[in-house]
């Protein structure tokens, strides 16, 4: 009787011990961030992962770690493999598709322009690829007075214009002036759709890491040639990565990504 008492007594230690140690431990709340902290860990090129990986990436205990993994399992966001270790499960395929259908860029994109528009002063749009032309799905325009003219629902053809040259670059088109925009993460175009206005853009992918669009910004020539470009290139990664996590992309994928591997 002593002995059962001692043992029980030893773990509920046990557990007090593993619960003061684990950064993550704590009510209800807490167990859903160790959760979703697991489905985190997973990255693009992981073909699994095990029990040890997934701890050692979340920095929760193996014990926490199981027991996690396996409630994750049973509602279908893992699948465990015969030898023990874990992959992404087919619940994330529904989640996706009801991610996809409820996505709208009309609750996401004009947002994103309004803060480039206010940050640089300039016009910001977002493009997509209709065919063999550009189409111009939301825009907004630069406070100013002299500024350039870009509307919702203007088609360009793909081979003129930065927002074109991206959507090409990245659509996978061959050539060596293709791959130097997919090795810049941007392109730039002067006086290519107007001979007095300028333009600079770079990609917004979505799930699946396809392309989704092309960000720009854009105004008159002698503006934009004052501005430092580093200025620019900033303002503007930083929402094309943005939108594309709020896309179902991945960080990795990302503009920003592009540009630090350059």
């Amino acid at each position: 009787m002593r002995m059962k008492t001692r043992a029980r007594a030893g773990a509920e230690r046990d557990g007090r011990d593993e619960a003061a140690g684990d950064p993550a431990a704590g009510g209800g709340v807490a167990a859903v961030d160790r959760a979703l902290s697991i489905l985190e860990a997973f990255r693009h090129e992981d073909p699994s992962l095990t029990l040890t990986e997934l701890a050692s990436r979340t920095g929760l205990y193996k014990s926490t770690t199981l027991r996690l993994a396996e409630s994750l399992a049973r509602f279908g966001h893992l699948r465990r493999l015969e030898g023990g270790a874990y992959v992404i499960g087919p619940k994330a395929l529904r989640l996706a598709a009801v991610f996809q259908r409820q996505l709208r860029t009309a609750d996401l994109v004009p947002a994103t322009l309004r803060r480039l528009t206010e940050a640089l002063g300039e016009g910001a749009s977002f493009f997509v690829r209709e065919g063999d032309r550009s189409l111009c799905v939301h825009r907004v325009d630069s406070a100013r007075l002299v500024r350039d003219v870009v509307r919702e629902g203007d088609l360009a053809p793909l081979q003129v214009g930065a927002a074109g040259q991206v959507l090409l670059a990245f659509g996978g088109q061959e050539g060596e002036r293709h791959e130097a925009v997919r090795r810049r993460g941007h392109a730039a175009g002067v006086g290519e759709l107007d001979p007095e206005t300028s333009a600079v853009a770079c990609p917004v992918f979505g799930a699946g890491e396809r392309l989704f669009g092309a960000l720009a910004v854009s105004g008159p020539k002698y503006r934009l040639e004052r501005l430092p470009p580093e200025r620019v290139l900033t303002a503007l990664l930083r929402e094309a990565e943005a939108l594309t996590v709020a896309f179902g992309g991945g960080a990795e994928r990302s503009p920003r990504a592009a540009e630090g591997r350059r």
